[in-house]
């Protein structure tokens, strides 16, 4: 097998970025069959034997498909629908891969979602424990009071589970209604909606605009973009705690 730099094979391995990678092996954390590897050096990852802190890493090149989607309202978070539903993989035009969504925003919900076949990094983002935070933007009916911002930060109990505080910010507010920025860093089932019924609040439009340092940046409703190669890196390395090597 042709021989790769140290760096690709283990951000391909899903270790880390190539960066961290960088560091790691000027701390001396690397070998390569038994000597310590320098920045430069390139490997056989089907024969050298690489190991990081004394374990060693299994090459497992990430050959997937990564999308970012600004899910439109009236869609569900699916790959089909028994009823006949639009479902989010129905706007991915030209898209060959045979992709699942990492989580799901409800049918009137909006905003970012990200689809993918590598079954590892989806079981990392859902996993429980993983606490990459969630903007969303939710705007509400009438005005917000001290005593419904105050049920909206506290530790409240959503379906017999006491959900994590959230960070709830009041970004406008006029005769229209008032706009929440709220950030999550767990996602139970519809918690925005039921947050803010908790707190007699009317949901009039919710919409996920980041995922951790993953954000829209202008991609229109409806549109699909792939992934960068260092986003990949980024979510497996907010993830890494969830991985075992």
């Amino acid at each position: 097998m042709e021989k790769i730099r140290l760096q690709k094979f283990i951000a391909d391995a899903g270790l880390m970025s190539r960066r961290a990678a960088e560091a790691e092996i000027e701390r001396g954390s690397f070998a390569i069959n038994g000597h310590m590897a320098e920045i430069g050096m390139k490997v056989d990852p089907k024969n050298d034997v690489i190991t990081y802190k004394g374990k060693r890493i299994r090459y497992e090149k990430r050959d997937y498909t990564y999308i970012m989607i600004n899910k439109p309202r009236g869609y569900l978070s699916s790959t089909a629908d028994d009823r006949g539903r639009k479902c989010v993989v129905d706007l991915l035009e030209g898209v060959e891969a045979r992709v699942y969504p990492v989580g799901r925003l409800d049918m009137i919900s909006e905003g970012m979602l990200l689809l993918t076949d590598d079954g590892e990094l989806k079981n990392r983002l859902t996993h429980p424990r993983h606490t990459i935070p969630k903007l969303y933007r939710v705007k509400v009916s009438g005005k917000v009071t001290d005593e419904q911002y105050e049920i909206l930060t506290s530790a409240l109990e959503i379906d017999g589970y006491t959900i994590k505080p959230v960070d709830v910010v009041i970004a406008s507010e006029d005769e229209s209604g008032t706009v929440l920025k709220m950030t999550l860093f767990e996602g139970r089932n519809r918690q925005i909606r039921k947050m803010c019924e908790a707190a007699g609040l009317t949901v009039k439009r919710l919409s996920r605009v980041s995922i951790g340092d993953l954000k829209l940046d202008g991609l229109p409703v409806g549109k699909w973009r792939y992934l960068e190669e260092r986003e990949v890196d980024y979510l497996y390395k907010a993830t890494r705690e969830n991985k075992n090597v």
